[in-house]
């Protein structure tokens, strides 16, 4: 049976309706969890890592790991250039790290193993202190490493939100929502159903004349979905009125694989993408967040009726990717009705030729993305520019210095490509030019290219990589030093 078919069959009780647990844009944070005070003092927010049981529908209750008793952990909201501190409370038996993605920070407190982060430690505790910057929305996640074990790192349900506010925001909105992506009990498979290549029609740049045809090794699946912790067919709607505007801050917290979404009736208006304003608003019919992206769109209510925001995909929406939008008054059946288009484009939020010159690079690190099938045992091997990770002494910055990073992916994936502690510029994608558009996680293309620029400005080590766990455990990820 075909992974579709399987879905389609087991998930059917989950496709009656639509509804989820929404998260408040200003949750209040418990302070000790009936932990001891930490000796420095009060921190400004507490995370707990503690197990935690999930109820995505009635008949479906996970077991994980979370924060401060939730998945996803509490909106944490902070005030940019304020220096906060976090004290994490570590109450299972494995070290781990937060990391604080998105964040421009110092190494020792990025929350990464590879960057030189203490870890914190099994039934122990860790305070971070930072100033949070720059605004918009960010998240924060478990950094630790998985390998064959899927009850550790990015597969548990540690992540969360995470806003900072400037001070400037008008609040052009009558509804601000958080929603979470999210795949649950992850498990073994050779057989991927690889939706990558719905929506590309552009040209393959970077396809390799002769295919590695070697039989693929063990790659990471999910059958069960949700929004925040609610699959299809439990807990609340989106709840709205005809004429509201609503500010959606949208996170595609995966650990596998990409996602693409809509809206029947409805578009969206992309406002920021990773938390940075485009240089370019646009409406879309659909949305694409490889794994660890955020989008911010406003969607305006136009249309009355009870609708499903949720994957594209029929089987993936039916096992639990979704949420119901209802408007008031309104109480029929929830409806889906596929979209017009699944094409998402990054070109389209660039700055208007000529509005935004990019500066040229100092330096240009050209980068090959390369799969071995297999290369790891039961596991494939990734590789950049040929070799796994580390890469020592092949990544040396200059402080001040601009560089150019080219990514080209000779793989038949859609690769999340995520560098710490720096703001990357999108300058070219398969070929288009492009400017303005900032981002920390880069969706490069199957078979496809993209550059990106950065300025060296945050000393330090600095790690690159995948965001989809298993490829980052095995070989995709590289370590930036400074001179």
């Amino acid at each position: 049976m075909q992974r579709r078919d399987f879905l389609r069959y087991t998930s059917l009780t989950l496709a009656q309706a639509a509804t989820t647990r929404l998260l408040p844009a200003q949750m209040p944070m418990a302070q000790d969890h009936g932990s001891t005070p930490a000796p420095e003092g009060k921190a400004d927010y507490t995370l707990h890592i503690a197990p935690v049981t999930v109820e995505l529908a009635p008949e479906r209750v996970i077991s994980t790991i979370g924060y401060n008793g939730l998945t996803p952990g509490p909106v944490l909201r902070m005030k940019e250039g304020k220096p906060i501190t976090v004290d994490v409370i570590n109450s299972t038996d494995v070290p781990e790290l937060v990391h604080w993605h998105g964040l421009l920070i110092p190494a020792e407190v990025d929350g990464v193993e590879e960057e030189a982060t203490p870890f914190v430690p099994p039934q122990g505790r860790r305070r971070y202190q930072f100033t949070p910057r720059p605004a918009g929305s960010r998240w924060y996640h478990s950094h630790a490493m998985a390998f064959s074990d899927l009850h550790k790192g990015a597969y548990t349900g540690q992540f969360g939100f995470l806003h900072i506010d400037s001070g400037n925001d008008p609040g052009q909105y009558d509804q601000e929502i958080f929603l979470a992506l999210r795949d649950w009990e992850p498990f073994f498979t050779t057989f991927m159903d690889d939706t990558d290549e719905e929506g590309q029609n552009d040209p393959q740049l970077e396809k390799p004349a002769v295919l590695n045809t070697a039989p693929n090794g063990l790659e990471v699946n999910s059958m069960t979905y949700s929004i925040n912790d609610k699959s299809l067919g439990a807990g609340e709607p989106i709840r709205v009125k005809e004429g509201q505007r609503i500010l959606l801050h949208l996170l595609n917290a995966s650990a596998i694989e990409n996602r693409r979404i809509a809206l029947p009736g409805h578009k969206f208006r992309v406002i920021a993408l990773d938390g940075n304003p485009v240089p370019s608003p646009q409406l879309v019919e659909t949305l694409f967040l490889g794994a660890g992206e955020r989008i911010d769109a406003t969607v305006e209510m136009t249309n009355p009726g009870v609708w499903i925001l949720g994957a594209t995909e029929d089987p993936i929406r039916a096992a639990g990717l979704g949420i119901v939008v209802e408007y008031a008054n309104q109480h029929h059946p929830p409806q889906w009705i596929k979209p017009s288009t699944l094409r998402w484009d990054y070109a389209i939020f660039s700055a208007p030729e000529g509005t935004h010159p990019t500066p040229p690079p100092d330096h240009t690190f050209d980068m090959t993305f390369e799969k071995i099938p297999s290369g790891s045992g039961k596991f494939n091997t990734w590789l950049v520019n040929g070799k796994p990770y580390p890469h020592e002494n092949e990544f040396v910055l200059q402080q001040g210095a601009r560089y150019r990073l080219i990514f080209r992916n000779r793989t038949d994936d859609a690769h999340p490509m995520h560098l710490h502690r720096h703001q990357l510029e999108l300058t070219e994608i398969n070929g288009r030019k492009t400017s303005g558009i900032i981002k920390d996680t880069v969706v490069v293309p199957y078979y496809g290219r993209a550059s990106v620029d950065f300025t060296a400005n945050q000393p330090g080590l600095t790690l690159f990589h995948c965001h989809i766990q298993q490829h980052m455990d095995f070989g995709f990820k590289a370590l930036f030093r400074y001179v």
